[in-house]
C-alpha cells in the first residue's frame, strides 16, 4: 500500500535510509529528510503488512513541450526480493500516466545497482542511455555513471 508520508513515519524512514544497502545509493539522510530536503518531490510511504517498508517519490516537469515525471524508491533490506519495489514503481507509474496526465516517465539508476535495474525493468522501464559521471558517491567523492531509463506511453499506443 502507498500513502502520503506521515510524521510518525519519519524515524523509520530515516533508519531505512541509513542502512548500508540504501545509503550506498541514496547517501545518508539529510537533517530535514523526509519533509524538507526535496520540497518539489511528492513522497509516499510504502507499507507492507501494515509496517513501513520504504518510500517512493516522484517529481514532475510541467514544461508544456517537454513534460515528464521522475520516480525514485528505496526499500528496507528485509523487504528486498519480494516484488514490493516493482509493485510500488508500477503503481506510481500508473498514477502518473493515468491520473496526472504524463506520457513519459524517467529514472536515473547507478550502473552498479543491479537490484534497482531489475525492479525498474520489471515495472516497464527500459535503458535508453548512459549518463557519464552523473552522481557523486558520498563515501568516496568519485563520480559514477547512471543509466537513464524511461517508460513512454502515448495515448495512441495504449
Amino acid at each position: 500500500m502507498l500513502r502520503p508520508i506521515e510524521q510518525d513515519d519519519e524515524e523509520t524512514l530515516r533508519a531505512i535510509r541509513d542502512t548500508p544497502e540504501v545509503a550506498t545509493w541514496w547517501g545518508p539522510p539529510e537533517d530535514d529528510f523526509p519533509f524538507g530536503d526535496e520540497p518539489e518531490a511528492i513522497r509516499l510511504t510504502i507499507l507492507a503488512d501494515g509496517e513501513v517498508a520504504g518510500m517512493v517519490q516522484f517529481s514532475e516537469a510541467r514544461e508544456p513541450d517537454y513534460p515528464y515525471a521522475e520516480i525514485d524508491i528505496f526499500l528496507a533490506p528485509g523487504h528486498h526480493g519480494r516484488g514490493l519495489g516493482t509493485d510500488a514503481v508500477r503503481t506510481t507509474a500508473r498514477h502518473l500516466l493515468d491520473d496526472r496526465g504524463h506520457h513519459r516517465l524517467v529514472i536515473g539508476v547507478n550502473v552498479d545497482n543491479a537490484v534497482a535495474l531489475r525492479c525498474y525493468e520489471k515495472a516497464g522501464f527500459r535503458r535508453v542511455g548512459l549518463l557519464q559521471a552523473a552522481a557523486r558517491d558520498y563515501r568516496t567523492g568519485d563520480w559514477g555513471d547512471e543509466y537513464l531509463m524511461e517508460r513512454v506511453e502515448l495515448p495512441n499506443l495504449r
